[in-house]
């Protein structure tokens, strides 16, 4: 059953609905277009704002402040900030990997957790909002344990030979993921490649939700993927764990561009990688905008040997934010194909 839209009530008192003419159909089809407000719905027209998404669980402009300390500095910040927000604008370099700008924070990483002082827990930066005369510590040694235990868990369970924050965060805390076993000890999966635009290496999986976010609410809307299973058998998986073909994927790529570690991975990019030739100090980067309609999402193309081998999109862009379709992220190719000579 799909929900009702606000303003358009049930058929009352159990009588059987009209039959409708051929004008009445089209202005019920009309009247079925989503509005805001509706549930699981999304609204794509014309807004005041002029269609800017703000960041997600971030405090609109002109809220009331709070003044918060972190590592013994005060400052104030924007009222529904989060630890992070403050300490991102003070400078302060606090590792994420779960964490996405646009994408709602689920806390599941634990890489970004402080210390808050008269709190019996640290606490997950990335959600946790400030309060007015809160007193945080980001690299106390209780936070640098904790932070280096995560890492070392990670690093032991999953392959992060392509996750180089995560390898950054590694050699930062020092973290030694090998002395819970060596790295052939790694939950060994095999790749999936089921279609032609992009790969899913589940061994790389750090369970960081970020694909299944993008994939839904956040996003695309599609439900492409969730999460199966329950405690150690928690994995990321298609529904009913069909090829990605039979999915309801629609392979705008999102997924695969807020992934941290490259399980998902285009098939471009993974291909270069097996034959040994990604270059990705070499690549140069290019913005452009997408020819294919009249939204204006921009481009970055990644250029090797000049050829194009990704395409990404900014976080920061008021029309993507970092989102693209099939056309953008992947219909790059016709560029390189000049036919025979």
């Amino acid at each position: 059953m799909r929900p009702l839209p606000h303003r358009h009530s049930a058929p009352g008192g159990g009588a059987p609905p009209p039959r409708l003419g051929h004008g009445d159909r089209r202005r019920a089809r009309r009247a079925r277009r989503s509005h805001a407000g509706d549930a699981r719905r999304v609204d794509l027209r014309p807004r005041p704002d002029c269609g800017e998404r703000r960041r997600l669980g971030h405090p609109q402009p002109g809220s009331a402040r709070v003044k918060i300390t972190i590592d013994g500095v005060t400052t104030d910040v924007p009222a529904g900030s989060t630890i992070l927000d403050a300490a991102q604008q003070m400078g302060i370099d606090t590792p994420t990997l779960c964490y996405g700008d646009t994408l709602t924070p689920v806390n599941v990483c634990r890489v970004c957790v402080v210390e808050l002082e008269n709190a019996r827990t640290l606490v997950p930066a990335c959600s946790r909002k400030v309060e007015d005369g809160m007193v945080v510590h980001t690299d106390s040694e209780r936070v640098r344990t904790s932070r280096r235990l995560v890492l070392e868990l990670l690093g032991s369970a999953a392959d992060l030979s392509t996750a180089p924050e995560a390898l950054a965060y590694i050699d930062r805390y020092e973290a030694r993921p090998d002395r819970f076993g060596p790295d052939s000890l790694t939950v060994e999966q095999a790749v999936k490649v089921d279609n032609e635009l992009y790969v899913r290496d589940y061994s790389k999986c750090i369970l960081c939700y970020k694909c299944v976010e993008a994939c839904g609410v956040d996003h695309q809307n599609t439900f492409a993927i969730t999460v199966a299973g329950r405690g150690f058998g928690a994995h990321i998986s298609t529904e009913l764990d069909v090829p990605l073909p039979e999915s309801a994927c629609v392979y705008c790529g999102n997924c695969v561009a807020v992934c941290p570690t490259g399980a998902l991975m285009a098939k471009s990019e993974f291909d270069l990688r097996e034959a040994g030739d990604w270059r990705e100090e070499e690549q140069t980067e290019v913005d452009t905008v997408c020819p294919y309609c009249g939204v204006g999402c921009n481009l970055t193309l990644h250029v090797q040997d000049d050829a194009i081998v990704k395409v990404s999109s900014p976080d920061d862009h008021d029309v993507t934010r970092g989102n693209l379709c099939i056309k953008g992220r992947y219909g790059y190719r016709y560029v390189q194909n000049r036919g025979p000579k």
